[in-house]
């Protein structure tokens, strides 16, 4: 791969990566993420010989292709390559990088662009669900820049509301794939949910902290971070994702109630470093747990009535607003959110 691979590289919601064409990559899984591992300059907790940031919100990989599936115009692949581990996964999804899949298709002609706003139906091979990004399109060119504002993220950009389709139980085959809204691990009351993203839900006072804390205090917190992995790696088997030890999901979110007039405030474990705020999906999979009745997220939630609820999930740089409907049995039928992305540069990256 001397000659290089043909790379747009892209802010997607909160978190930043590298975007390729399918059959720009080397073939083959193991081929494939060697290259990956090299692009990003993993394993290297500074990743000082790559593209990567340093952190797991910037070392991330969207592998695009056109769909043959009916209705869908693209397949989107979402790759998390760890820092400081020579691991490529697809075990998760990624909804901010999500994002910038409906422009990055745009882009390279696998979409062609309409004069205003152009809709982009993905299929998200990891889960096998569906999105479909709204992507501004005047005059027929992409356009990043706009108005919406987004936590985590400076400035403002154009806006990308996505919605998502049929997310219950993408990875773990139900919604609530332990058959419970509440089990307790180790003493501790939990929700095991997957509306998107598995994800462990449970009340950081019961874990003896407030639920307020910095990132950082959160991160050098050895015996909160213990417990949280003893609980994960006993979550793992009874959410249907076997052994998580080297996996990036289950998720776990601490709650607690809100501080600046949302729904619920999150600290989000991803699942070993303190998220700087919360993934799309994620949030998408608290924000319904805040919907079960009895769950431990219900017992200190803000919801509002009604069958159409939105609501603002409280991270550590600020929110994000979760639409979801429900049916008169409760179910979540739908759910709504708006992003924004924004290209950094289009060109040839290098592993060699």
């Amino acid at each position: 791969m001397s000659d290089g691979v043909r790379c747009l590289w892209m802010r997607g919601g909160t978190s930043k990566g590298g975007y390729f064409l399918a059959d720009d990559l080397p073939p083959g899984t193991a081929a494939r993420d060697a290259f990956l591992l090299r692009v990003m300059g993993s394993p290297d907790s500074r990743q000082i010989d790559g593209m990567g940031g340093a952190d797991p919100l910037t070392s991330k990989v969207a592998v695009v292709r056109r769909s043959e599936r009916p209705g869908v115009d693209v397949d989107y692949l979402f790759l998390q390559v760890f820092v400081d581990k020579a691991i490529v996964t697809d075990a998760q999804n990624c909804g901010n990088i999500l994002a910038g899949v409906g422009p990055f298709a745009i882009e390279r002609g696998l979409v062609p662009a309409r004069d205003g706003v152009t809709p982009v139906t993905i299929h998200m091979e990891n889960t096998g669900q569906v999105a479909v990004a709204a992507v501004p399109t005047p005059g027929g060119t992409v356009t990043y820049r706009g108005e919406a504002r987004i936590d985590g993220v400076p400035g403002t950009a154009a806006a990308i509301p996505i919605e998502f389709r049929d997310t219950a139980g993408s990875s773990c085959g139900a919604l609530l794939p332990t058959g419970n809204v509440v089990d307790v691990i180790d003493g501790v009351p939990v929700t095991c949910i997957d509306n998107g993203m598995p994800v462990v839900v449970l009340r950081a006072a019961d874990l003896g902290v407030r639920g307020d804390e910095t990132r950082e205090e959160l991160d050098g917190d050895a015996a909160l971070k213990a417990r949280l992995e003893s609980i994960r790696l006993q979550a793992g088997p009874r959410m249907k994702l076997g052994d998580v030890t080297d996996k990036s999901v289950p998720k776990m979110t601490l709650v607690s109630a809100p501080a600046n007039g949302g729904a619920v405030s999150t600290r989000t474990f991803i699942p070993h470093r303190c998220h700087a705020s919360i993934g799309v999906l994620g949030a998408v999979s608290v924000a319904t747990a805040c919907a079960l009745e009895g769950s431990p997220a219900a017992s200190l939630a803000v919801v509002p009535d009604g069958a159409a609820k939105t609501l603002s999930v409280e991270h550590p740089t600020g929110e994000m607003t979760v639409v979801l409907d429900l049916d008169e049995a409760g179910t979540v039928t739908r759910a709504a959110l708006l992003r924004t992305a924004r290209k950094l540069f289009d060109g040839t990256v290098y592993a060699d």
